[in-house]
């Protein structure tokens, strides 16, 4: 370990949990293996620019046809993250001061990656006075000079509700400002206890309430014991947090010291919760078992600015 760096732990406060087996994925969970050249192209430009993605850090299974195609979500701030979620694998530990070339970093690598939209997202870092929210903001206006062609989308933390931090990321006008609630009320205290769902709704509030015209987006996992009933509660109030886009994804478990799959919702389950979502009246809809926020986000960000435009007219 070189000086001044701060350990890297992986989620020392499961090691106490007991082991949960990792269930056997069913067909439609399994995903062919990274291996072709545009992959290691992409994976070449994360490195040299010394960045971390979110695809590698969250173990996401859509990351060799994402990286096939040159699209990478840039996580800043560091790979240690200040909380332990029971869903999560990203590392937890003392994160490292942050780096003040990655803003810069990071718009390098959206221009050499040629990305006509990039999804920015972070782990968390409750140690810093705004959560970060500066962070965010320099990345994104790196972006903006360094590939003035890419639309930006953020996928923040809830910056742990520290004042001012929601209005200087707003403030640096991301095209998209995502939040997920990820899961429902009543299982926070164990997926999800360093959180709290209605701090994270009022976010997505407060964003709308500051930039009307600003699109939001949420996700959510299913699969970790929620009801339809309950879906559909969280899907009510995101739309009375007037969030245009809601996505849906299937939850694996990473480890056996994270929390269990309970069960794999089918294709036809995830196409009833789009048809849910959509009757409930979100913009936009994405709804599969390999959804994840930034799975084709660039796609359904054109698709979400049409639809915005056909209401309109």
């Amino acid at each position: 370990m070189s000086p001044g760096t701060a350990p890297k732990l992986r989620h020392p406060e499961k090691r106490n949990r007991p082991d949960s087996p990792v269930t056997r994925k069913p067909s439609w969970i399994r995903v062919k293996a990274p291996v072709s050249k545009a992959y290691k192209a992409t994976q070449a430009i994360v490195r040299d620019n010394r960045l971390h993605t979110v695809c590698e850090e969250a173990a996401c299974p859509n990351i060799g046809e994402c990286w096939s195609k040159r699209h990478a979500t840039m996580m800043i701030m560091g790979d240690v993250c200040t909380r332990a979620c029971a869903f999560c694998n990203v590392a937890t530990g003392r994160p490292a001061p942050l780096d003040p070339l990655e803003p810069s970093n990071v718009g390098i690598a959206v221009a050499q990656l040629r990305l006509e939209h990039v999804v920015v997202t972070s782990v968390d870092r409750d140690d810093l006075a705004d959560g970060g929210a500066d962070h965010f903001a320099r990345v994104i206006r790196s972006i903006r000079r360094e590939s003035p062609i890419t639309t930006v989308e953020v996928l923040t933390p809830d910056f742990k509700d520290k004042a001012g931090a929601i209005e200087t990321v707003t403030a640096a006008r991301p095209d998209v400002f995502n939040h997920n609630l990820e899961t429902v009320p009543r299982l926070y205290p164990t997926i999800r206890p360093g959180a709290r769902y209605f701090t994270s709704l009022e976010l997505l509030y407060r964003v709308k309430r500051i930039d009307p015209s600003m699109f939001t987006k949420s996700g959510l996992m299913v699969g970790l014991g929620e009801t339809r009933q309950e879906v559909g509660q969280v899907m009510d109030d995101l739309r009375a947090a007037g969030v245009d886009f809601l996505t849906i994804g299937q939850y694996l478990q990473p480890t056996r010291k994270h929390a269990r799959v309970d069960r794999f919702v089918t294709p036809q389950e995830f196409d009833d919760y789009a048809t849910l979502a959509r009757g409930k009246g979100f913009l936009l809809v994405a709804s599969t078992p390999l959804t994840r926020s930034s799975y084709h986000a660039g796609d359904d960000f054109a698709k979400l600015r049409a639809v915005r435009e056909a209401r309109r007219s």
